[in-house]
């Protein structure tokens, strides 16, 4: 154990060294009585394989009762070169934990001599670590030989044969940032996988996108997997940017990318264990026979398209924000925009600024958060240059916030934003005297809660919320779209707003209709709704998950999964989930505890 004196470090060892005793000897009911009655212990791989919060004692010994058979011998470390710390009254440490099958990080919090909270990560496979470090090969084959093959050839060589010759293990729908992650990852398993993306280029559907668009998130939270941005990066990445990096990144990753090409259909052998999936690849007709279908589709991928009277009717041009162009070719003209949200915002800031004339209709509340008011008091403990000065790197900082468990994240939260409320009031009461309808979340818990339990109904101020509270952005809000004349759009109350475009930033649909549409609607209903925690909060029905529905771990349907979210979650994420298709692949044993039960379809 840990021979520091440290009195915080002695405590933190004290336990761990009970910890794993009584998980070495199989006993649950010991290792339980040292958590609190209501601890918590989150689960990413390491011993469930699946992700997974145990709540209280009860779910925690269950967990360990049926697991801990498999996953034997476990050790649990202070982390080499950790130590312990005290704050309020709780103890908290970095640690190792090791399990017959792998390697990983965990975080622990103890409180009056028990754990509230642990935190346990897969971050390796033994005997099939990432050849990285020591263990990166050597690139040049030195010696003389005949028939030697240079890099490129052999390369060349992958990137022919790969879906002809020979099958992937994997198949990637969608080839935005998440599969290009996941792609990233896999590769460096050796696990043979192909990226399937119905655009040209990596990085088009950014580029695709309206013109002013802007990562709204800063760069130290959006950095790839094993290539960080450079230090002369910009805090918020422009569109193409971000387009031009993730291009550069899959071709230096050795991605096995297919641009140009569509995924037509896919359906699941559950004799033969594997998929058919046929694919156009720039109009040829290819069968791929994968044992594993991810759907890297984004949750921004499938347009929801509202349906009004009267959208037959109407002369002028309609769009969904995602179809959107940009404001030159409206210059002159009236535009409305359906929404409130990150993209409605975004998009008339857009238009404003090329002097078109654009209403704004909110139908139902937002949540709004200035940009750097965010960056200060949310997110700057741990993704900032303040943080970066302290010590915390991209990979504590991403494990740091996964050691929340989501039933106290919320909790965590509300402070935060209620800082945010106070600092920002006067913008915020400038807004409603506008009419501006703005919300907190539903228990004012703010922006991360609302993004994790339905991924959507906020924006993040950079600028467009001054044009609304100064009426530059004319606003329309608490009514609804009654129906679509020729050349105007009729709202609830009466008003007639004349338009010749229509802008519908009604945003997306579940990634499960992406499942419906290339598998089947019974394996969407099989697997029922991706996203959300059950929180019973708006746009997020129960009951109570715990992880969010779906994402990045087995599903009830046999060899499906689901990847993607925002940039810190493709990348964090990312790695348990391609742990978890590279042992299927190797033939590990991955017993999986706790498995989602399905109860809502859509």
């Amino acid at each position: 154990m840990h021979t520091d004196t440290n009195p915080h470090d002695l405590a933190v060892a004290g336990i761990l060294e009970q910890l794993e005793g009584a998980l070495r000897a199989r006993d649950s009911t010991g290792a339980v009585q040292l958590f609190e009655s209501d601890g918590y212990w989150r689960d990413l791989v390491l011993f469930t394989w699946n992700l997974k919060t145990l709540e209280g004692r009860e779910q925690i010994a269950a967990m360990l009762a049926a697991q801990l058979g498999a996953v034997q011998p476990i050790t649990m470390r202070i982390a080499d070169g950790e130590h312990a710390s005290e704050a309020g009254g709780v103890l908290q440490s970095w640690i190792t934990v090791e399990t017959g099958a792998a390697r990983g990080v965990g975080f622990i919090r103890i409180r009056d001599g028990k754990i509230w909270t642990l935190l346990t990560t897969m971050s390796e496979l033994k005997g099939f670590e990432e050849a990285k470090g020591a263990r990166r090969p050597m690139g040049a084959e030195h010696g003389a030989r005949t028939n030697r093959s240079s890099w490129l050839e052999h390369r060349e060589q992958d990137a022919r044969e790969l879906g002809y010759a020979r099958q992937p293990y994997c198949v990637i729908i969608g080839g935005g940032q998440g599969g290009i992650a996941l792609g990233a990852r896999l590769r460096q398993l050796n696990v043979p996988t192909i990226i399937i993306e119905k655009n040209a280029r990596p990085g088009d559907s950014w580029r695709k996108r309206y013109k002013s668009l802007c990562l709204h998130d800063p760069v130290w939270y959006d950095h790839m997997p094993y290539i960080p941005f450079p230090d002369n990066w910009p805090v918020f990445t422009p569109k193409d940017k971000v387009g031009d990096w993730l291009e550069m990144y899959t071709k230096v990753m050795e991605l096995n990318y297919w641009g140009s090409t569509s995924c037509e259909s896919a359906s699941f052998d559950e004799a033969a264990g594997e998929w058919t999936v046929q694919v156009l690849r720039d109009g040829q007709a290819v069968t791929l026979k994968p044992k594993q279908l991810v759907l890297a589709t984004g949750m921004s991928g499938k347009a929801n398209m509202p349906k009004f009277k009267g959208m037959d009717v109407f002369q002028g041009e309609q769009q969904h924000s995602s179809q959107h162009p940009g404001p030159d070719a409206y210059v002159g003209k009236k535009v409305v925009v359906i929404g409130a949200n990150n993209s409605a915002h975004d998009i008339c800031a857009a238009l404003w600024e090329a002097g078109v004339d654009v209403t704004m209709v909110q139908r139902s509340s937002t949540h709004i958060v200035k940009s750097d008011s965010l960056m200060d008091l949310a997110l700057g403990d741990l993704y900032s240059e303040r943080a970066l000065a302290a010590g915390m790197t991209t990979a504590k900082a991403d494990l740091t916030f996964a050691s929340i468990p989501y039933k106290l994240l919320a909790d965590f939260q509300k402070p935060v934003f209620k800082a945010i409320r106070e600092r920002d009031a006067d913008f915020y009461a400038r807004l409603e005297e506008r009419g501006f309808m703005l919300d907190f979340g539903d228990d004012d818990s703010g922006l991360f809660m609302k993004y994790l339990r339905r991924g959507s109904g906020y924006y993040i101020d950079v600028g467009a919320s001054e044009l609304v509270a100064e009426g530059k952005i004319k606003l329309k809000s608490g009514v609804g779209v009654q129906e679509l004349k020729s050349h105007s759009i009729v709202l609830s109350d009466g008003t007639e707003l004349p338009a010749d475009l229509v802008v519908y930033a009604t945003g997306y649909g579940s990634m499960n209709g992406w499942a419906a549409d290339l598998i089947s609607p019974e394996v969407a209903n099989k697997v029922g709704k991706v996203w959300g925690l059950g929180s019973a909060t708006t746009k997020d029905p129960g009951p109570w998950e715990g992880e969010q529905r779906n994402m990045w771990k087995p599903t009830q349907q046999q060899a499906l999964w689901f990847h993607g979210g925002n940039l810190h979650q493709s990348r964090h994420y990312s790695q348990y989930l391609s742990l978890q298709l590279k042992a299927r692949m190797e033939g590990l044993p991955t017993p999986v505890y706790g498995q989602q039960q399905v109860h809502h379809l859509a």
